[in-house]
């Protein structure tokens, strides 16, 4: 049991540092989100469709009730992936990642919401020690500059990922996460695709060769083992764990963009890490 509890652990932080990938190509990547997000959505559909079809996963959604969840869940994930990237591209990987980490905490509230549970004041707390942290390694804030409209971006994308995440938590033991990945890559395709009409495109070979690692790695990979982590863990649980991810993030930041974090940032940082130590450490006991 111990075994597998930290093959579940494993798991997860891979799944988080493939998705922490996003910030750096986001930033790497010159088109509009609104573009950017299609064609992610598009080649990962392509990728996940052939991997069921490869292990013969069903594709059959269940009830009706069922595929308008999964519909739900896919314009909401559309709607925090392009909000995050127009984050990207108004801050710094930093600040985007950490801005959208304000997650574990609207999760905290709205899962008791959703499945009619007490409300855990641990993860209430834990998620707080998260937003102090995430408050060191966040500039002074002035609404006229362009790092505050990317906090903001960052927490609406922030709060639309809870609300999916949660749906899908319901879903998840009835349905294969790569099924599921791949409808909300369909939905958010055909959702975006009147964007080909408003906005040129005019990519370099740099921006194809980013969008297909961030179809592949980021998201056919990394968001198909966090979904399926969603079995083994809580939605809260899986929330604040995942909250590595920005210092993953910042850590190819610094190595691909040479965007180095100040002192602040170190200490908001540790604090972060401490929350996913003590988090990991308490679902093993649960």
């Amino acid at each position: 049991m111990k075994n597998q509890h930290l093959k579940h652990i494993a798991e997860l932080n891979l799944a988080m540092l493939f998705i922490s990938t996003s910030g750096v190509l986001g930033r790497y990547i010159s088109t509009t989100p609104f573009i950017t997000i299609w064609w992610r959505s598009l080649f990962a559909a392509v990728l996940l469709g052939g991997f069921c079809w490869y292990k013969k996963i069903d594709f059959k959604i269940s009830t009706k009730r069922d595929k308008k969840t999964i519909l739900l869940s896919g314009l909401l994930f559309g709607a925090h992936w392009v909000t995050y990237f127009y984050a990207l591209q108004l801050s710094n990987v930093a600040i985007a990642l950490l801005s959208v980490f304000t997650y574990p905490i609207i999760t905290a509230l709205l899962e008791p919401l959703f499945f009619k549970t007490k409300l855990n004041l641990k993860h209430v707390f834990l998620g707080f020690v998260v937003l102090i942290g995430i408050y060191f390694l966040i500039p002074e804030l002035n609404i006229e500059n362009d790092y505050t409209k990317g906090v903001l971006f960052g927490i609406f994308s922030a709060l639309v990922y809870a609300i999916r995440n949660i749906l899908l938590k319901k879903k998840i033991t009835q349905y294969h996460g790569s099924m599921l990945m791949f409808y909300q890559m369909i939905i958010i395709s055909l959702f975006l695709s009147p964007v080909l009409f408003v906005f040129e495109f005019n990519p370099s070979a740099n921006d194809w060769t980013a969008l297909v690692i961030l179809a592949l790695v980021t998201t056919a990979i990394g968001h198909t083992l966090f979904v399926m982590s969603f079995k083994n863990f809580s939605i809260g649980t899986v929330s604040i764990m995942s909250s590595i991810q920005p210092i993953y993030g910042i850590l190819l930041g610094i190595l691909l963009l040479k965007e180095i974090p100040a002192a602040t940032t170190i200490i908001g940082g540790v604090l972060i890490l401490a929350t996913v130590m003590v988090e990991s450490i308490q679902s093993q006991k649960n």
